[in-house]
């Protein structure tokens, strides 16, 4: 298969897992999350989709990198392993905090993402160094998150 077609490939599972999380919550949205007290710098409710959007897209590239470039081996199947745990916990975080409203366990849920998401980079950094490039932004992204997150536990 050709480099492109798993990049696409990726990007549409990447950002349709992303799309249902968000889907599945738009309630609680509305009713629950509008009256929390929020901490200081959160940005506007129409920000975090294209930012998402965005990340989603820079995260399937990472994976079609890896997926395409990497031959078989325990190093590629560590880097996925991390990848995938990431992924994982990146799902999970969407229901526990805007379904389940488990500010705290939120909380937990993010901090060990951002511990994936760095162990996802520094396994992709010697197998593919832009793949794992594309994963900075990402972290970053769930930095500013964890911090929110955290805002909104400790103030509700």
């Amino acid at each position: 298969m050709k480099l492109w077609a798993k990049i696409l490939i990726c990007i549409i599972v990447i950002n349709g897992l992303g799309a249902a999380g968000a889907f599945l919550t738009m309630g609680s949205l509305r009713d629950w999350y509008e009256g929390l007290v929020r901490p200081p710098g959160v940005p506007p409710g129409a920000v975090f989709g294209p930012v998402w959007t965005v990340l989603y897209t820079l995260i399937g590239i990472s994976l079609a990198l890896v997926w395409h470039r990497v031959p078989a081996g325990q190093a590629k199947q560590r880097a996925l392993t991390s990848f995938f745990i990431q992924m994982v916990l990146n799902i999970a975080w969407t229901p526990v905090f805007f379904g389940l409203h488990w500010l705290g366990v939120a909380l937990a849920v993010i901090a060990t993402l951002w511990v994936w998401i760095f162990v996802t980079i520094l396994r992709f950094k010697p197998l593919d160094r832009t793949a794992a490039m594309l994963l900075v932004p990402y972290l970053i992204w769930v930095s500013y998150a964890t911090y929110l997150n955290a805002g909104y536990f400790w103030l509700n």
